[in-house]
Formats: C-alpha cells, sequence, structure tokens
C-alpha cells in the first residue's frame, strides 16, 4: 500500500510474543512494538489524532500556532504531523529534555521554547506549563495541543492502539500493562479492551520517585513511565495494579529487551519490561498478557545502551 505522507503510517504497529524473554510455560507476553511509528513512539497516535481533528473543526486552521508543552519523545511526533499538515509549532522543553529528541523537532520546523529544568518532573512540568500560558496570552493564533488533558489523547487509543490489540488476540486476554505517560494510551485502550474483555486486569507502570500515585517525592533519570502531576486523562479507578520500577530495573529491561528479543527500545518499554519481571510470578497461569512497549532506543545510545552504563551527571544540565 502506498500513502500520501508519513503520518499516514501512523498506527498499525506489529505485536510479538516475547517468548524469548518471558519462556516460562503457560506465560504468552505478546509486545505491542508502538515504537514503530514514523516518529519512533505511540504518541504519534494521538498527535495525529488532536491535529487532524482540530483541522476538521475549524479550530486549526492556516495561521494557528499550535503550542505543546514537552518533556520528551511525544514533542516529535507533534513536530512531524504539524510539518505535513502545514503548521507552526512552539514547542516549550526544559533544560532535562534530551537533546537528541530537540534536534529532531528543530530538524522538523518546531520553534524551541526552553525554561530551566532539575530533578523536580513536577516543577519542570509546571513552569512549561505556565511559559505556554505566556505563548497564548501573547498570539491569539497559538493554540494549545495539550495530550496529558485533551480528551482525544485517550480517544486516538481507543480507536486505534485497543483495536489492534484486540483484533489480535482474538478471544482472550487476562493483562494489559502500559506505562502512565501522558495517561492516553492507558486509559484509552483500558476503556476499549475492559469493554471486550470484562475480566481484564490492567497494570500501570510508573517511576520510583514519582508522585502520579501519591508516592513520596524523589529524582529519577527516565521519567518517561511518569513523574509529574497526574495527568489529567489517567483514571485511577480503572487501574488494578501499580508496579513503580527504579532507574536500574528501567536500563536493566532495556538491555535484556535487546538482548533476549533484539528490540531496541526506550526507558518507558524498559519500565514495562521490568513490571513484567513482578507480575508475572503473582498470575496464575495459563495467562496471556499484552503490554504496550512505547518508545525507541537509539536516542539513547549515549546512556542505557552505553558499553559503561547511564553517567552520573543526571541529563539536562546543558541548555539544549
Amino acid at each position: 500500500m502506498i500513502r500520501d505522507s508519513v503520518v499516514d503510517c501512523v498506527g498499525g504497529t506489529p505485536l510479538v510474543r516475547l517468548a524469548r524473554l518471558f519462556p516460562e510455560p503457560g506465560v504468552e507476553v505478546i509486545a505491542k512494538l508502538e515504537a514503530l511509528n514514523p516518529s519512533g513512539d505511540g504518541s504519534d497516535r494521538a498527535a495525529r489524532h488532536i491535529i487532524e481533528q482540530g483541522l476538521r473543526d475549524g479550530l486549526f486552521t492556516a495561521d494557528t500556532r499550535l503550542v505543546e508543552s514537552v518533556g520528551g519523545d511525544a514533542g516529535v511526533g507533534i513536530a512531524m504531523v504539524a510539518r505535513i499538515c502545514g503548521l507552526r509549532l512552539t514547542a516549550v522543553v526544559d533544560t532535562t529534555v534530551p537533546p537528541a529528541d530537540v534536534a529532531v523537532m528543530r530538524l522538523l520546523g518546531a520553534t524551541v521554547d526552553t525554561v530551566p529544568g532539575d530533578d523536580d518532573p513536577a516543577g519542570n512540568a509546571r513552569r512549561r506549563i505556565e511559559r505556554v500560558q505566556e505563548i497564548l496570552r501573547a498570539d491569539p493564533h497559538s493554540r494549545w495541543i495539550n495530550q496529558t488533558g485533551n480528551a482525544l489523547t485517550a480517544d486516538a487509543h481507543f480507536r486505534t492502539t485497543a483495536r489492534e490489540i484486540a483484533d489480535a488476540v482474538g478471544d482472550r486476554l487476562d493483562v494489559l500493562v502500559a506505562a502512565v505517560r501522558t495517561g492516553g494510551t492507558l486509559t484509552g485502550s483500558a476503556r476499549r479492551l475492559r469493554a471486550e474483555f470484562p475480566a481484564l486486569s490492567v497494570v500501570a507502570v510508573d517511576m520510583v520517585g514519582s508522585t502520579v500515585f501519591g508516592g513520596p517525592p524523589g529524582t529519577n533519570r527516565w521519567r518517561t513511565a511518569g513523574g509529574g502531576p497526574r495527568p489529567e486523562l489517567l483514571e485511577p479507578a480503572g487501574i488494578d495494579r501499580v508496579v513503580h520500577v527504579t532507574e536500574a530495573q528501567t536500563v536493566d529491561g532495556c538491555r535484556r529487551l535487546l538482548q533476549a528479543e533484539a528490540i531496541l527500545a526506550g526507558p518507558a518499554s524498559g519500565a514495562v519490561v521490568a513490571a513484567l519481571d513482578r507480575i508475572l510470578p503473582l498470575l496464575t497461569r495459563p495467562v496471556r498478557v499484552a503490554a504496550v512497549l512505547p518508545d525507541r532506543g537509539d536516542r539513547h545510545l549515549h546512556d542505557i545502551f552505553a558499553p559503561t552504563g547511564p553517567e552520573t551527571p543526571r541529563p539536562g544540565r546543558q541548555n539544549p
């Protein structure tokens, strides 16, 4: 099939059994490889849905400047869709956002607006949002994407990610495991899959040091599972279990996934693998688990996959 643009390639990502990583009899772990979206991240789905729906509804026009607070990979997908749709984008980042993500956003034509960042994810998110609000007040043509609060984020995963999983697994699915992130993948997928599989257990993966579920605040290099303020889209009542993973467990999960399955994935995916290590021994056999692996790992060759492991200083102390 020939597509009209790279945006039309969003979605339809493959599912693969992680039988080499989890070979125990009676256990079937099926991974949804969201890193195979065009920008390398599952957030491409929300970016496409929000922008295309905004254009259809007239909320976005040729004069619109899109604005978004970006903590990582999601900004690349938004920049990609904005470029294809002919819209301007200002991505508000803080100085902890990986330089590789910032560089790609700029290559795709985004204006990058940088605010100070430190080891407090909630504080970084607050400063980015404050800057977003300043831009919105100053430019009447600006519109906020707001992936963590936009209902279309969850709707994108309800319509596509969850449908693709349900179509692939057929008549049985016991557990869904997904990282918190914006809350969209977890919420949208859980809604649809629980409707189709009423006994489904939903597992949310978060980072040690995150306050999303009320835990004590702390520092964590890999904040892509969660870490900032609770996403507006997140529905805690629909979550059966929360698993918090450490920096070291996240790195180990990424490396084991690469070694066993030849899948080069990012920290949110590594966190999901680490969570699977924790929950699989607790599940009754036979069990079928769907795990969403949302991000790619090639932007982490310098830290997660470096021969000596991540460097001691935390990323982002430099200006992108």
